[in-house]
């Protein structure tokens, strides 16, 4: 079937190849004629109405086309721009029979943890505050920066990090960074000698960090309560942990387990990647507001606003500020001045407020429609799985059955459909169950809950496949009460 139409704006020739459903038809005419140069980058395509007039199809047929091959990456879609052909296209599918032909080049569907919506960055916002802090900025901005950072930005994140997270802190005693990672790096120089412990499980990336550091990792085991803190000794040099929402178990860390950290008294870093995002009620507020002399509290943009700012900071102890400020001197010299001063800005104006208590919104609909479709209950795609942890943060950990399927079976089924996430198992460094990352964040609203069905239909296909049974290990260990 041949259709042309030139009522759009925008002529268009498509050739629909009618053995296939009406949708696919439309997706694989548009992507054969953007990777065969038909349609070049920076293409403006017809409106979804008037393509669906001039192929005699249904609006939300040709629609749903659009969202696919965006979240594909061939379109762009703005609201009030239209839709254009990609600019940077995604690699060509491997050839017919190559090892990797059956697998996608790039997820359909993005669940990777740890990524904010990125489509829903304050774009508006930032660009205000840019042009108010070019305009207005003194000529010192442009000249040599103290390592700490910018004074505009540190007062006011201990304004914002007091009146939001609980932190005691001064502008003197922050260091601002490109993020979680340097934070790492530079604590690493300066700590005492000795191994330090990280929870388990855990972020494996960052383990590496400090490995590739100099430092050795001990285990810290984690159970209902959060890291079993009553497990430290005197031989360890730090402890890094996530309190707040402990990352990937999703609990916060008991009051009781905080107070024995009081008790060994070691340098504690504080990971408070997504202490914004609490949905159930306030947010837990920040541990190193009970020990401000003991916990250095690190945070950073890349989960409230995006991870391509490299924008992160550090609240310290008194005795760490200098040595810090001068690990970061020649580490970097300072993280890059205008970023800092529009964050600043942002937060003085309350739009980085706006911007969070907006992303809240979304998010929490998210993990409720995520619960709602993986969660217990007859018509749960996988029975037995368990999805434990408060309700906060931008992904949730889903446990596999002790009678299976393997994590492994069911990461094969993902990666089959499309779908982008992590298993369990890298994060843990002593053996345990098995289980899935799902991040809920990085999807656009539209393509969110198609994600969702891909992923109910991978895990419906691994539980009717079956496989070896998984460890009879619960993933916490009994509460022994420290």
């Amino acid at each position: 079937m041949v259709k042309n139409w030139t009522s759009s704006g925008v002529d268009l020739h498509l050739e629909l190849d009618p053995a296939l459903g009406r949708r696919r038809a439309v997706e694989d005419a548009l992507r054969a004629a953007v990777r065969d140069g038909r349609l070049p980058p920076g293409t403006r395509l017809p409106s979804t109405r008037a393509l669906a007039a001039g192929l005699g199809l249904a609006r939300g047929t040709v629609g749903a086309a659009y969202d696919q091959l965006a979240e594909e990456g061939y379109l762009t879609t703005r609201p009030g721009s239209g839709t254009e052909v990609a600019d940077a296209l995604p690699p060509a599918p491997a050839p017919i029979g190559s090892p990797s032909a059956a697998r996608p080049s790039q997820p359909v569907h993005d669940l990777r943890p740890g990524q904010p919506d990125v489509s829903a960055y304050p774009a508006r916002a930032w660009l205000r505050a840019t042009r108010h802090v070019l305009a207005a900025a003194p000529a010192d901005v442009f000249g040599p920066c103290d390592p700490r950072g910018r004074i505009e930005l540190r007062t006011a994140l201990a304004g914002y990090l007091g009146r939001t997270r609980g932190v005691r802190t001064a502008p003197d005693r922050i260091v601002v960074t490109t993020g979680f990672v340097q934070s790492l790096n530079l604590l690493a120089q300066v700590l005492g000698a000795g191994p330090i412990a990280m929870e388990d499980p855990g972020h494996d990336f960052y383990r590496e960090v400090l490995r590739r550091a100099g430092r050795t990792i001990v285990p810290l085991a984690v159970d209902g309560q959060g890291a079993r803190t009553g497990d430290l000794t005197s031989g360890v040099a730090a402890a890094v942990l996530t309190p707040a929402h402990q990352y990937p178990t999703g609990v916060p860390l008991a009051p009781a387990r905080r107070r024995l950290l009081r008790e060994w008294g070691g340098p504690v870093i504080e990971d408070d990647y997504d202490g914004e995002f609490r949905y159930d009620r306030r947010p837990v507020g920040a541990l190193q507001g009970m020990a401000p002399d003991q916990v250095v509290y690190c945070g950073t943009t890349s989960e409230s606003l995006s991870p391509a700012l490299r924008l992160g900071w550090m609240a310290l102890p008194p005795a760490l500020v200098g040595p810090v400020a001068e690990a970061k001197l020649h580490a970097d010299a300072h993280t890059g001045v205008l970023g800092q001063l529009v964050l600043a800005r942002l937060i003085d104006d309350h739009d980085y407020d706006r911007h969070v208590r907006a992303a809240r919104l979304r998010y929490r609909r998210r993990r409720e429609l995520l619960l709602s479709r993986l969660g217990p209950g007859p018509a749960a795609p996988l029975p037995g799985a368990r999805l434990p942890g408060v309700a906060a943060g931008l992904r949730a950990l889903l446990l596999l059955p002790p009678s299976g399927p393997a994590e492994s079976v069911v990461l094969a089924a993902c990666e089959r459909r499309g779908i982008a996430l992590r298993g369990l198992s890298p994060l843990r460094q002593t053996p345990g169950p098995g289980g899935l990352l799902i991040g809920y964040a990085a999807p656009s609203e539209r393509a969110f809950p198609a994600a969702l069905d891909a992923l109910a239909d991978a895990l419906t296909w691994a539980s009717a496949a079956g496989s070896a049974a998984g460890s009879e290990t619960p993933i916490f260990p009994a509460f022994s009460g420290s």
